[in-house]
């Protein structure tokens, strides 16, 4: 026989264990990106990837912490609310001792505030999702009581470096993104921690019969989340040097939207933070391609829903072959 029929049924067969789920969001987010160049000439361009990596950091920040959520086999309806309160913490501390512990705070504050909504799923024992939505009330009217529905400004232009600075090109926004987004993927992938993520996401009563803590490692993700929140809220007060009760309202949608386009199992058990990453930068470039191609932005909101849309339809039908 003939070695090159061989290689090509191995080649065949290798296509063929490839898991459309783990790489369908790569294909989508070439072809995109492949047809955005074609079609602008503004697109493929070292100031545009720039730019869009600053507009939509936070939103990202948000996405990788959802996406470890909902591998965990919870959700947090409370980042944006939580972005608001960290954002005006951030000022008011500034305000009252220096630009940089007001910095800090804010980012502490997104950790405690993530620890404690682990706390509160974990003594009442009801469903995350309604626990966080609860929470994000709770923590929207906090914000509010913060800023007694104000505008919180700070003048000093040393609260303002991380969000209005850039090195190598790129802000610091997108920088703190992109770090966050690496210690979060070795996190899962190369820990103990992130074994136990998804095993207790893939089955939480086994985990547990195997000795997990499986309220610990849902714990553990929330304060990972709410760290991404108080990153968020602290880039986004320092980039305008203010912040708002409203600062983050509507942002959790947003990044859920990004993980479950991303690959992320509403499920739970099934997803990585690559697949995040790219959710969400497949969201900020059909945004961006909209803006650059002078389309209504009507259609973008279309857009987005369907992609969603297809992405859990197409996760329902892969593990029903599976």
């Amino acid at each position: 026989m003939s070695a090159e029929p061989v290689a090509s049924d191995a080649i065949w067969r290798r296509v063929g264990r490839v898991n459309v789920r783990d790489y369908g969001i790569v294909f989508a987010f070439v072809a995109m990106f492949v047809a955005l160049s074609f079609l602008s000439s503004n697109f493929f361009t070292q100031n545009n990837f720039a730019n869009i990596l600053d507009q939509w950091a936070a939103l990202g920040l948000l996405a990788i912490g959802e996406t470890i959520c909902i591998i965990a086999g919870v959700f947090d309806l409370s980042t944006g609310a939580m972005v608001s309160v960290t954002g005006v913490v951030a000022c008011k501390v500034a305000l009252s001792t220096s630009p940089w512990l007001g910095l800090l705070a804010g980012v502490l504050t997104g950790l405690g505030l993530g620890i404690a909504n682990g706390i509160v799923i974990h003594l009442t024992r009801i469903n995350s999702f309604i626990g966080t939505l609860a929470t994000s009330i709770v923590y929207a009217g906090i914000a509010i009581l913060v800023t007694g529905g104000n505008i919180v400004t700070v003048n000093d232009a040393s609260f303002g470096a991380i969000g209005q600075n850039m090195g190598a090109g790129i802000k610091y926004t997108g920088w703190t993104f992109i770090a966050f987004t690496i210690l979060a993927a070795l996190l899962l992938s190369r820990t103990t921690f992130g074994r136990y993520v998804y095993a207790v996401g893939g089955n939480a009563e086994a985990s547990r019969l195997s000795g997990i803590r499986v309220d610990l490692i849902r714990g553990a993700c929330f304060a990972l989340s709410g760290t991404a929140a108080g990153l968020a809220g602290m880039l986004l007060a320092s980039r305008t040097q203010s912040a708002q009760a409203n600062l983050g309202a509507g942002m959790e949608l947003t990044a859920i939207s990004a993980a479950v386009v991303g690959g992320t199992s509403i499920l739970g058990g099934d997803g990585a933070v690559w697949r995040g990453f790219l959710g969400i930068m497949l969201l900020a470039i059909i945004g961006n391609g909209f803006n650059l191609l002078n389309i209504n932005t009507t259609y973008q909101q279309i857009v987005y829903g369907g992609l969603i849309l297809i992405a859990v339809a197409a996760d329902q039908l892969l593990r029903r072959r599976a």
